[in-house]
């Protein structure tokens, strides 16, 4: 039985000015999936991220979320689309505290109390830092109030760039829960990812980026069953 891609990714081309960074990159996203982009630095994953979410423009070829083609969308018109991005780098807003980081998610979608305390369920340590300055968590609270500020426009599709960036190995585990949760409920991932390690025990399938071309993807298994196509690929391992 085929399995319905929620999201096609087909043959696009980007540019920053007159350089090119994608070349006629194509792949898809089944529902219920977690999808891992590898790559080495600078190979485009995150540009990836981006002209999915319409920050860099699609000059050529399709972006298609459930029949629409996004890529000619507007940027807040495509995150309306149920698609949630958590930027490498998590851009919080510092100085306002936790519930007011969650209001904003909340406000994007006119989403209220009922998908707040849905998502504080997936964070609970979030709960306890309602009224703390965001600047002054951890950066493994920083990476799961990101998390939860995005899922509060429940989205169907979420787009993770390095979340485990940084992390001490509890706070991985514990990111690698939120995910394999949303999973379990259906939400689709696509995770960008330098750790091999992190996330090879919650991916379905993988695909390998160079130079801005998708050069493989296969499902997680064969990745493991054959681990040095992570060094032929990406250089480590």
């Amino acid at each position: 039985m085929t399995v319905e891609a929620q999201l096609r990714i087909d043959s696009i081309n980007c540019f920053y000015g007159d350089v090119q960074v994608l070349h006629d990159l194509s792949f898809e996203l089944e529902k219920g999936e977690v999808h891992c982009l590898f790559g080495r630095n600078g190979a485009g994953k995150t540009t990836t991220l981006r002209a999915i979410m319409g920050q860099v423009p699609v000059r050529s070829g399709r972006i298609v979320k459930d029949g629409v083609e996004i890529n000619r969308l507007p940027p807040h018109r495509i995150a309306h689309q149920g698609i949630a991005y958590v930027p490498q780098g998590r851009r919080l807003f510092g100085e306002l505290t936790v519930a007011e980081n969650l209001q904003i998610g909340l406000m994007a979608s006119n989403r209220g109390e009922e998908t707040r305390e849905r998502v504080l369920d997936l964070f609970p340590i979030l709960r306890e830092r309602l009224d703390q300055r965001s600047s002054t968590l951890s950066g493994g609270e920083q990476q799961q109030l990101a998390m939860a500020r995005a899922l509060c426009v429940e989205p169907d599709v979420l787009l993770l760039d390095e979340p485990t960036e940084g992390l001490m190995p509890s706070m991985i585990a514990r990111i690698r829960e939120v995910i394999t949760s949303l999973h379990s409920r259906g939400v689709s991932t696509i995770l960008v990812e330098q750790r091999v390690e992190a996330v090879l025990e919650i991916a379905d399938r993988v695909s390998f980026i160079e130079n801005g071309r998708l050069v493989a993807t296969m499902p997680v298994d064969k990745l493991r069953a054959e681990p040095e196509l992570i060094r032929k690929y990406v250089g480590v391992g």
